[in-house]
């Protein structure tokens, strides 16, 4: 009987899974909105309805997977399959993602933070295949981190190591849902690059975005950006640029104290590409000790937004593989 691995990214938008035969080959993929408005509970509904559809549609029997790996935004304990704490999902805590999929598909499923399954993707199959001292940052509804250093993902004592999103860049900033103020997620993400947006715009400034959106900023998305910043709006162009600047300040240290080969952006913020490096890239150079910066490319994600599907079915085999082999 074959055997397959399922690998799930949960983002604070979408759910994205694919299911994976033994070579990591992808057999099929299925997407669907999150939800997560409304708790805990229906998201945990949402991901069983994912994957049962997901089976249904390629044929495959729960049988016949061997496991499930999901990526979660936030703070999680691993061991346990608990999910913590997600700033960017309501009614979202010590939430117990693990047993309760699990018990209901008879199937073993295994968590870990979402930008280290994005990085076991790209690590595995794309941008950082071979490296050794690797970072790499999501961009999407929030921002998550994960690390390879000499070769081995970095967890920390308590499995919360790679919080670079919660690096405090202002004193008294925008709060953030971790309870601190001025987080860097609350800015470089896109949730932040709207706020940024809004602030201007409240200064007084225009914007052709205001148009497109009637008003309503919650429509506004990194594409839109994009697109403005290409039409020379220049609240779009400051917004975007801003926001890289403030990336580059962050990066530059993450450089100086992990002396990465490479640092991936990914997630759906990464496809304004150089719209929003070239002023990371600018502030990097300035900003942080030549030795580290030489030593280190920027690059954007090979795998795109599959990565953290990709990397969830890989994470599930080596988790599965490690449990079973004691």
């Amino acid at each position: 009987m074959k055997k397959y691995y399922v690998g799930m990214d949960l983002g604070g938008t979408n759910i994205k899974l694919a299911i994976f035969d033994e070579g990591l080959a992808k057999a099929g993929e299925r997407r669907l909105d999150t939800e997560k408005e409304y708790g805990s509970q229906h998201v945990l509904e949402r991901m069983y309805e994912g994957i049962t559809g997901l089976l249904e549609e390629t044929g495959i029997s729960v049988s016949e997977v061997e496991a499930m790996g999901i990526g979660v935004p936030g703070l999680m304990d691993i061991k346990a399959g608990v999910s913590r704490f997600s700033p960017n999902f309501p009614d979202w805590e010590d939430v117990p993602v693990s047993s309760w999929l699990g018990e209901r598909l008879g199937i073993p499923v295994y968590i870990d933070n979402d930008a280290r399954v994005n990085l076991y993707g790209e690590w595995y199959f794309g941008a950082g295949k071979g490296m050794k001292n690797l970072m790499m940052l999501t961009l999407g509804t929030g921002l998550g981190a994960a690390y390879i250093v000499d070769g081995h993902m970095l967890y920390g004592a308590g499995g919360s190591a790679n919080e670079f999103g919660h690096m405090n860049m202002f004193r008294e900033g925008r709060p953030c849902n971790c309870g601190s103020s001025g987080c860097l997620g609350r800015y470089v993400s896109a949730v932040g690059m709207v706020n940024t947006l809004r602030e201007k715009i409240g200064e007084g400034r225009t914007s052709i975005i205001t148009d497109w959106v009637g008003g309503d900023y919650s429509k506004v998305t990194a594409d839109m950006l994009s697109e403005a910043y290409d039409m020379g709006d220049r609240t779009a162009i400051e917004t975007l640029e801003e926001t890289g600047e403030l990336l580059g300040f962050a990066l530059g240290t993450a450089m100086n104290l992990l002396n990465p080969e490479m640092i991936i952006i990914g997630g759906g913020m990464s496809q304004a590409g150089e719209r929003l490096l070239c002023s990371t890239r600018k502030t990097v150079e300035a900003h942080s000790l030549k030795l580290a910066r030489d030593a280190c490319r920027i690059v954007t994600a090979r795998l795109g937004d599959a990565a953290g599907m990709e990397g969830a079915a890989a994470y599930a085999r080596l988790r599965h593989e490690d449990v079973t082999a004691r």
